[in-house]
């Protein structure tokens, strides 16, 4: 009779807090993200903060920006990242598209990094 005996392996992904992961012009570093904002924008919207957690519909009531301003707060103040109102709204109102994809990669990268853990089964 063989007797079996388990090893768990962990691997740990770290995603460093304090930054954003990917640039505001980093767009075609995902390009599933930088095509569906490309065709659909308002789809990429709306998936991205359904994603976060949020109702799905709120990009649609987005006047003046206070939607995507509170949406990009919220991130910064989740993931530990840097920055003020100011440069949310400045960064919003000169490149709109750019900081919604931003906002997407992030989500994206972070629901993938953590704890992966794995089971080999060993014959003794």
């Amino acid at each position: 009779m063989a007797l079996q005996s388990q090893t768990t392996i962990v691997t740990t992904q770290h995603v460093s807090s304090g930054t954003w992961t990917t640039g505001i012009c980093d767009c075609c570093s995902d390009m599933s993200t930088c095509c569906c904002a490309l065709w659909c924008f308002p789809c990429m919207q709306c998936q991205t903060v359904s994603q976060f957690g949020w109702c799905f519909c709120m990009p649609l009531l987005d006047c003046c920006m206070v939607v995507s301003c509170c949406l990009r707060q919220k991130m910064r103040e989740q993931y530990n990242i840097h920055g003020s109102c100011c440069d949310d709204f400045c960064s919003l109102c000169f490149c709109y598209p750019c900081a919604w994809c931003q906002m997407s990669r992030e989500i994206k990268i972070r629901a993938h990094s953590g704890t992966v853990i794995t089971q080999q089964v060993t014959r003794s």
